[in-house]
């Protein structure tokens, strides 16, 4: 990561941005491990970009999802690095993990460098000094706020906390890769579960049932009030610790999977899905129960492929038809589900003009994590401070529904800590249609 001593000032010396009514509230709703088959809504097309649904389309429920895609546009073909923290170091920086050097997922309490990664791989994640989304929106006039899952750092690493990377609003992040449990009961790994990964911070909810999925939604419209009290155009990462083990049933949604003849676990990480998918609509709701859904660009995406527990790693199991599941090098491993809209869509609407989203489209053309930072930056009306080099995609123009003529079809995700043989992943696409199933 290239380092900057003010952000703030740079921005100055770049470039004025957009009037605070002209600039659009951002939410970035990231599912932990979640691929791009564990949803009802089908991603992959068939030859004339048509969707097509596959027996696990079937067996997910999200419906929110549905009505995401038909306010605005999915990607059949969208990447992210194959763990999670190389995959939210290039979410806040726009950069490759080859550049930004956080090549695996990053441990908490000690450094997980294994025999075949690199001698000096970035364990301590993004820094103070480091040029961020949140801070260059911040600097912009926006307010910041992070709920969920952060593993941006380790322990006692700069990184550890949000707060040090650029959100004005921390909850619930850490250094942890996943919670200690989902249950408010168990208050989410402090009374009971796996203390070492105990969520932070959501200490009312403990000894209640609520769901860790609906506590951090609770909490996140909570600061979305605020944020509209105070008059700022905010940006939430929305960054959810499901559907990340340990895959415990979401009570509420137990019995759509009772009868089924597959495995108990995998019903058990069905209800996580859901409750995550009732999570989006809920804030979807509450963005319409404000009026301010038309003012409001919402993006879901996944970190890395999914973890469900459906079959071995390398099988077309977890992420069938596509071969591989998160951790490897196949395209199981590294696409996940996109979809982008506004809150409510509405062509005469001021900001909506500045990105008009395809309604109900499916954009076949290659899009990656590293692409929402310029994405975002580009509609804040705000610019990359100078030295900071990225690696993203400036997405507007395909989120239009059109093809961006001057985008590379190449992709590198580089994860080198599994073998001497799998130094990197290198996939290429040669045209826009492809969906391999490697």
């Amino acid at each position: 990561m290239r380092k900057t001593l003010c952000a703030s000032a740079l921005l100055l010396l770049a470039g004025q941005s957009l009037p605070a009514q002209e600039r659009p509230n951002v939410v970035v709703f990231l599912v932990d491990d979640m691929g791009l088959m564990d949803t009802s809504l089908p991603f992959l097309t068939d030859k004339a970009g048509n969707p097509q649904r596959y027996p696990l389309n079937d067996w997910y429920r999200t419906p929110n999802m549905e009505r995401m895609a038909r306010q605005g546009i999915r990607f059949s073909t969208f990447y992210a690095q194959s763990v999670s923290s190389p995959s939210r170091a290039s979410i806040m920086t726009g950069q490759n993990s080859t550049r930004h050097r956080t090549t695996n997922w990053i441990n908490a309490e000690t450094n997980n460098k294994t025999p075949f990664g690199p001698e000096d791989w970035n364990w301590k994640g993004i820094s103070k000094s480091d040029v961020t989304l949140p801070r260059v929106l911040h600097d912009a006039g926006y307010k910041t706020i992070h709920v969920g899952k952060a593993h941006f750092g380790c322990q006692n690493s700069e990184g550890e906390l949000p707060q040090n990377i650029g959100f004005d609003v921390n909850i619930a992040g850490s250094a942890i890769g996943h919670p200690g449990s989902y249950y408010g009961e168990n208050g989410y790994g402090h009374i009971k579960g796996q203390k070492a990964r105990a969520v932070p911070g959501l200490e009312k909810y403990h000894g209640t049932d609520t769901f860790l999925s609906e506590a951090l939604t609770i909490e996140a419209n909570q600061q979305i009030d605020q944020a509209v009290g105070e008059k700022k155009p905010f940006f939430l990462y929305m960054s959810h610790y499901a559907v990340h083990g340990p895959f415990e049933v979401d009570k509420r949604f137990a019995g759509h999977y009772r009868y089924s003849e597959k495995p108990k676990v995998a019903g058990d990480f069905a209800t996580l899905i859901e409750g995550m998918d009732k999570s989006l609509g809920d804030i979807m709701d509450h963005l319409e129960e404000l009026g301010i859904a038309e003012n409001t660009l919402i993006i879901f995406l996944g970190d890395n492929g999914s973890d469900a527990p459906l079959g071995d790693d390398k099988g077309y199991t977890s992420s069938a038809p596509l071969r591989g599941k998160k951790g490897t090098e196949f395209e199981g491993g590294v696409r996940v589900p996109f979809i982008a809209c506004w809150g409510k869509p509405d062509a005469n609407n001021p900001v909506q003009k500045q990105l008009p989203i395809a309604i109900g489209g499916i954009q076949r053309q290659m899009g990656t994590v590293m692409d929402i930072y310029p994405t975002l930056l580009s509609l804040a009306g705000t610019t990359n401070p100078a030295g900071h080099v990225i690696d993203g995609i400036d997405l507007r123009t395909q989120l239009e529904g059109k093809v961006n003529k001057n985008r590379s079809g190449k992709v590198l995700m580089h994860f080198p800590p599994r073998t001497p043989r799998k130094l990197f992943h290198h996939l290429y696409r040669r045209r826009l249609e492809a969906d391999l199933l490697l």
